[in-house]
């Protein structure tokens, strides 16, 4: 069965009067079987998951079992706490959650991939930020996850989600795309200006090579999940100004997968490349190496 793209999406929802959201949430009632209501559950236990990723990962300050993550939640949250971050407490907040994800992530505790575990901290950071500091209520931060689901399955069917396949802009590029499109849709855009959040966050990321440290989603995925929380809302924001992506999301999706494809294997999750290979790179990943491990 041909998989939907982003405009069929967009024009199924403008003939049905329907949020993405809504439209994601019919064609899983419809695809799984499964009541509404049982659909809505699953989706609503997911966000309690990324909220208790959020707020272990804040307090934490213990090294992950690698020694190259560790107590950066923390500190931002301190600078937060103080009243100065230059973002505005929006995007610092999201900048937090995501951080406090990805470490949590690093820890080997339990998060909700979305898409992946590289990139999941992107998408709570932004959705618990916009329920801190614009009052969204919990039923909105469902249907959002719905909205970010269904963005997240045309990337996934017409492109790639891995950074094995597409390099990090199928990773950090994907959750950034998906933030970008559900705060459009929690914020009252129509289904247009969704989509072209999405085309216009996946413009800014094009390209990104996946070049982790030893192979494991430390460095720099942390970091970056915290950067892809500012380009979603950067992304959000022009389209809900009314600015549209002069690319149609479609082909922007088709561009990524032609990037991806042709990028080289040492820019693509082999730690071959780009920073795992700079001296500070193979020193860390070195002293990782030496450590005793505990699994």
């Amino acid at each position: 069965m041909m998989k939907e793209r982003m405009k069929d999406i967009v024009d199924a929802t403008e003939a049905g009067n329907s949020s993405i959201g809504e439209w994601m949430l019919a064609r899983e009632v419809s695809r799984s079987g499964r009541a509404e209501e049982a659909v809505r559950l699953q989706m609503k236990e997911r966000l309690q998951v990324m909220k208790q990723a959020v707020e272990k990962g804040k307090a934490n300050t213990c090294e992950s079992e690698s020694g190259l993550s560790s107590g950066d939640a923390f500190r931002m949250n301190t600078y937060v706490q103080q009243g100065t971050p230059l973002s505005g407490t929006l995007i610092s907040d999201a900048m937090l959650f995501a951080m406090a994800v990805s470490e949590s992530n690093a820890r080997m505790e339990v998060i909700v991939a979305t898409p992946t575990a590289e990139s999941a901290g992107i998408l709570p950071g932004v959705l618990l930020s916009l329920a801190h500091n614009h009052q969204v209520s919990e039923d909105a931060l469902v249907m959002g996850l719905f909205s970010a689901s269904a963005i997240g399955y045309v990337f996934a069917n017409h492109a790639m989600i891995s950074g094995a396949a597409g390099g990090c802009q199928a990773e950090i590029g994907s959750a950034a795309v998906m933030a970008a499109g559900t705060i459009v849709e929690i914020k009252g855009g129509s289904p247009a200006q969704a989509s072209d959040a999405t085309a216009i966050a996946m413009k800014s990321l094009l390209g990104l090579v996946c070049d982790p440290l030893a192979g494991l989603v430390e460095v720099p995925c942390v970091k970056r999940n915290v950067i892809g929380t500012s380009i979603a809302f950067s992304a959000a924001d022009m389209a809900l100004a009314g600015i549209q992506s002069r690319i149609p999301c479609d082909e922007v999706i088709d561009t990524m997968h032609r990037i991806g494809s042709s990028m080289p294997s040492a820019l693509k999750e082999t730690s071959k490349g780009g920073h795992a290979v700079t001296p500070a790179g193979q020193k860390a990943s070195a002293a990782m190496a030496a450590r005793p491990c505990s699994f």
